[in-house]
């Protein structure tokens, strides 16, 4: 039995085979399996995401978050030797001056000019934060977000060993707001085609943006669990979202978040208004078992990491028993795990 007074890393521990692990998206997006979960119940269904409609009632909306990666992993060299570095954009800190990581760390001093796609663009480090990354500013011709489409990469998940031949692929196909250092995966799935039928069949579709960090996805070091500080993360619920979502729950339609991004996002504006209203802001919401959600009534979302922040919030959506027997299912039944893999439907 959980002990929601003490939960601990390891509660949320499962053994997953490597193989497991998808190394590239499937084509296409919508062909991926669908895990359906009923929360109450605890019973598990197995389908292809292509029927999602066939497990939504008319009147329910689907509210996705359309950040856009940034393809924030650029690789150059210091102009006066030709020595290698590479960089990670994390967090804008104003205008071309970010927060970033880089490696190998000991060339990147305060001072010290490195060079990117040929001259393209151009950055200097400003300082050296107490955990090891750096402020930097950076300079181009235009603009900065253009000269990354051209010269930079995607900033794929460690787990992730293939090259990604089409950058578009991790990116939703509705992304249009840039700024997340990771893609909000569970929107992945979805074709243009699959939400106009989701529209014409009385499905609402609703946006919120939510700017992925990488914090979200950094690991869970204290064993207690509630030791963990999340970082903070920039949203907008924008005016005719709210409405739409107040609209749905006043005519007795369900609120699905597609991601956890978007679920974030949704209990951070109820939490702090105690309604969902317009609103934007940092959250750095952290929600596990115990936590009392007030805006959602169901949750897309991927397979996620042994002991993240991520499966403890599915595990606080669909109870923890329900998510860990679940998940031990998923596995037997050999999904496809993590950024590429498949998606579960907690209803």
């Amino acid at each position: 039995m959980l002990d929601l007074n003490d939960l601990k890393k390891s509660d949320f521990y499962y053994s997953l085979p490597e193989d497991l692990i998808a190394q590239t998206p499937i084509e296409p997006r919508n062909h991926s399996r669908l895990m359906v979960l009923d929360r109450k119940t605890g019973s598990v269904s197995h389908d292809h995401f292509y029927n999602l409609c066939d497990h939504l009632k008319k009147g329910d909306t689907l509210i996705l978050n359309d950040s856009r990666v940034l393809p924030a992993r650029i690789y150059g060299e210091r102009p006066e030797n030709g020595s290698f570095i590479e960089f990670l954009l994390l967090e804008q800190r104003e205008q071309n001056v970010w927060e970033i990581l880089c490696r190998p760390g000991k060339k990147a001093k305060i001072g010290s000019k490195f060079v990117f796609g040929g001259g393209k663009l151009t950055a200097e480090i400003l300082d050296v934060l107490e955990d090891g990354n750096r402020i930097a500013r950076f300079y181009c011709g235009g603009s900065l977000f253009a000269v990354l489409d051209e010269i930079g990469q995607m900033p794929l998940p460690p787990y992730i060993t293939k090259k990604l031949e089409d950058k578009e692929r991790y990116q939703t196909v509705y992304s249009r707001e840039t700024g997340s250092a990771a893609a909000p995966t569970a929107g992945l799935h979805f074709t243009l085609e699959q939400l106009d039928d989701l529209k014409s069949r009385g499905i609402n579709i609703g946006y919120v943006t939510l700017h992925v960090g990488l914090g979200t996805f950094r690991p869970v070091k204290e064993e207690n669990v509630q030791d963990h500080k999340m970082h903070s993360e920039f949203y907008v619920l924008p005016p005719e979202t709210a409405d739409l979502i107040n609209r749905t729950k006043q005519s007795g339609g369900r609120v699905i978040s597609v991601g956890t991004t978007s679920c974030r996002t949704l209990e951070s504006v109820y939490k702090k208004c105690g309604k969902i209203t317009a609103d934007e802001g940092s959250t750095d919401i952290f929600i596990y078992p115990g936590y009392k959600f007030g805006a959602i009534d169901g949750l897309i979302t991927n397979f996620h990491l042994p002991e993240s922040t991520l499966i403890m919030l599915v595990s606080a959506f669909a109870g923890y028993e329900n998510t860990m027997n679940a998940y031990k299912t998923a596995v037997e039944e050999k999904y496809r795990f993590f950024s590429f893999g498949d998606a579960m439907m907690i209803i």
